[in-house]
């Protein structure tokens, strides 16, 4: 892992890269200055044949010949006038420095030509080489001055593009690190860039869903804490007094001890699902079967365990519908349903269970007649461990789980879920899966 904080890395790259640029220009404008004239040079040569071969015939071509030499300092002549230029010497008592030529450079090029009447005339093109030392010495005087004044430049840009890209995202790493201690109402302001502001933002609600989070989490502790400790606390002190007067032991007293043993194995077991429901990789047992029939049998078996408290379950259904899922599953998000609706029923303790077709999907209404839910809470019941700050018996208390457990099972079916309620009218509770249809 690097050390080296952001901005030091890009004022490195901004001051590799100036160097860079500074190197090329350097090669190009010393180095191979000379050998790239030359090549010019060349170049400007065989245009100049080029040109003298299509005008050769033109009664004007002295003035084209003397444009050549004018513009471009080639210098075309018959070939038997052509003489090279004079070796230059120096005096006797002088030396002549090292690497140093005085003989004229230049580039020449014989061409014959056939005009009009058929005769032959033969042209000889001269191009003088000017000699290049002076102008690589102003070039290495002027890069060097260039050189130290985009050294400076450099440096300057590097620290403030360095500063500029690594200040939001410090502003940021400072949030970041409050965020990681636990302080929630964290706010991310970063800017400058459009990619650290769509960071700040996520942020920001990585934050506000951390913050629901915790505070679940305070729930949870919260009422697995009461919902443990209570059925214990019942179980123990019937225990004892079991113990301390066993010719005294009543039915009554080995079914708390076993209702509150069931309601400890129901907490356990919603733990266990929601948990197991979270990781995304459960398998589905998807086979064909009557969701009708199930519906009914479920109803049947509840009912049939809280008849005796005046409960009364009513399904209304037109038809036997099939669908492809989960039978297990979708049974138990059912059942959490309707659990729900008699903990919640309300002093009539009547619910209504409603199925209906539309658009190929069946969708299956828990309906009851309870206290309903305010308006705030309705959007927050399909949270984990969210309950509902209402006024029922301890029989009826969770940790509110099952609603969630209905939300995750019908998800990894592909179905929708809701709730329709009001303060004092009753709830209505619904979810729906698709009808499993012949060839499809």
């Amino acid at each position: 892992m690097s050390k080296f904080k952001l901005k030091w890395k890009v004022f490195a790259f901004l001051l590799g890269f100036c160097a860079l640029l500074l190197v090329v220009l350097w090669l190009f404008q010393t180095v191979f200055l000379t050998d790239m004239y030359k090549h010019i040079r060349r170049q400007e040569l065989r245009q100049a044949v080029l040109m003298v071969e299509q005008e050769i015939d033109n009664p004007d071509i002295q003035t084209i010949l003397l444009y050549l030499q004018a513009e471009n300092d080639i210098i075309v002549t018959p070939a038997h006038d052509f003489a090279p230029p004079p070796r230059l010497s120096l005096p006797p008592d002088r030396e002549m420095p090292a690497r140093r030529s005085f003989i004229p450079e230049a580039i020449t090029q014989t061409e014959d030509f056939i005009l009009q009447d058929g005769s032959t005339i033969s042209l000889t093109f001269f191009a003088m080489i000017t000699p290049v030392d002076a102008t690589v010495t102003t070039l290495q005087t002027q890069l060097q001055i260039i050189t130290v004044i985009m050294i400076l430049l450099s440096i300057i840009l590097a620290v403030i593009i360095s500063r500029r890209i690594s200040k939001p995202i410090e502003v940021v790493n400072i949030s970041a690190k409050l965020l990681a201690r636990g302080n929630y109402d964290t706010q991310f302001n970063g800017r400058g860039f459009l990619e650290i502001k769509e960071l700040s933002d996520t942020l920001n609600t990585a934050a506000v869903e951390l913050s629901k989070v915790e505070n679940l989490r305070r729930e949870l502790m919260a009422n697995v804490s009461h919902d443990l400790r209570t059925p214990l606390a019942l179980i123990y002190s019937f225990a004892e007094m079991m113990q301390d007067f066993p010719d005294e032991i009543t039915p009554g007293q080995v079914q708390t001890i076993m209702d509150e043993t069931k309601r400890l194995t129901s907490l356990v077991n919603n733990m266990l699902d929601i948990s197991q429901l979270d990781t995304k990789n459960i398998e589905l047992r998807k086979s064909s079967y009557c969701l009708t029939e199930s519906i009914k049998s479920t109803i049947d078996t509840t009912a049939e365990l809280i008849k005796q408290d005046g409960y009364r379950i009513d399904f209304n259904s037109d038809e036997d519908i099939y669908v492809k899922a989960d039978e297990l599953k979708i049974t138990r998000a059912f059942y959490n349903l309707l659990i729900n609706a008699v903990n919640y029923s309300g002093a009539d303790k009547h619910i209504t269970v409603r199925q209906s077709v539309s658009e190929g999907y069946v969708k299956i209404e828990v309906i009851d007649n309870g206290d309903g839910i305010a308006p705030d809470d309705l959007p927050l019941i399909w949270d984990r461990y969210y309950k509902v700050e209402k006024k029922h018996k301890r029989p009826v208390t969770g940790t509110g789980l099952g609603l969630s457990i209905v939300k995750k099972i019908i998800e990894i079916h592909g179905g929708k879920y809701g709730a329709e309620s009001g303060a004092d009218k009753g709830s209505t509770f619904w979810f729906e899966i698709r009808v499993d249809e012949p060839g499809v």
